[in-house]
């Protein structure tokens, strides 16, 4: 099914609803939520989703999993071809409670296409129904990535973060967040570990790393990125990109040759002087 919105078929009775929709660079979705499970993937653009809870950015050939009933909005970032598996809340009993950006291996993509094939009320018995219990069983087997940032609970500490994502820079400090909740050291750190389970600097880096990905895949080049980010020269920035990462900015995002990965430097908007905020809650 093609652009068509997921409450004109959520009555469908079958545990596992396909569409596609088409989405312009710069399209927003405001805050919604879905009765059913949704895995999310595309092959080219750049997905930024938020939730009180924290963000998560869909690099190309990626995915992303929505539980039932999170509340969500989403940006997007390059043209994307969305392509969303809607699950039965029942049939998605063994997926995680909580969102999170996973890996699509070969195998899964080629399911999910062959999926877009079926009618909607696909037959739920031979090829059909074997195909689409299948891919029910391979999306639970799916792997986590490390492209998720939390938010803390705690307002005054959330306050920080949010400040942090309208101008991230890797060179703050504990001393300076401390400094500003009139904390010392010791308690700012067990209370940032408590409220989103990472140390302060582990998460300024994922901060960082996760705010220059759309920025990237509009085209904005890599000495300006690390620049802006504070880091103090771009080989800086991307060391520590390939050691979260396992590869380059742009071999990641599949803006140079890459095997199996696909070229989306066509859609690269021209380069921004500076460094829009990644969405914040």
């Amino acid at each position: 099914m093609r652009d068509i919105h997921i409450d004109t078929v959520d009555h469908t009775p079958r545990p596992i609803v396909a569409i596609t929709n088409d989405y312009p660079d710069g399209f927003r979705i405001p805050p919604h939520c879905h009765r059913r499970g949704q895995l999310i993937s595309g092959a080219t653009g750049l997905v930024v989703m938020t939730t009180p809870h924290g963000t998560w950015v869909m690099p190309p050939q990626r995915g992303m999993w929505i539980p039932p009933g999170a509340v969500h909005n989403v940006r997007i970032v390059g043209a994307v071809r969305m392509h969303s598996l809607y699950i039965e809340p029942e049939a998605a009993q063994g997926m995680p409670d909580h969102c999170q950006v996973v890996g699509i291996p070969g195998f899964m993509r080629a399911l999910i296409v062959e999926a877009f094939e079926l009618p909607l009320e696909y037959p739920l018995s031979g090829r059909p129904g074997a195909l689409m219990e299948l891919l029910g069983h391979e999306i639970a087997r799916l792997t986590a990535l490390p492209l998720s940032l939390p938010y803390p609970r705690d307002e005054r500490l959330a306050a920080l973060c949010r400040r942090f994502m309208t101008a991230p820079n890797i060179h703050e400090t504990i001393d300076d967040w401390s400094g500003a909740l009139g904390m010392s050291r010791r308690a700012f750190t067990r209370l940032f570990r408590r409220e989103t389970g990472l140390s302060f600097v582990g998460w300024r880096q994922q901060a960082c790393l996760l705010s220059a990905l759309p920025h990237l895949a509009a085209g904005t080049p890599v000495t300006a990125v690390a620049m802006d980010l504070g880091y103090e020269n771009p080989a800086a920035f991307t060391i520590m990109f390939k050691k979260a990462f396992g590869l380059a900015p742009l071999a990641y995002l599949g803006l140079r040759d890459v095997p199996g990965r696909v070229d989306i430097s066509a859609q690269a908007a021209a380069m921004s002087p500076k460094l829009r905020p990644i969405d914040a809650p």
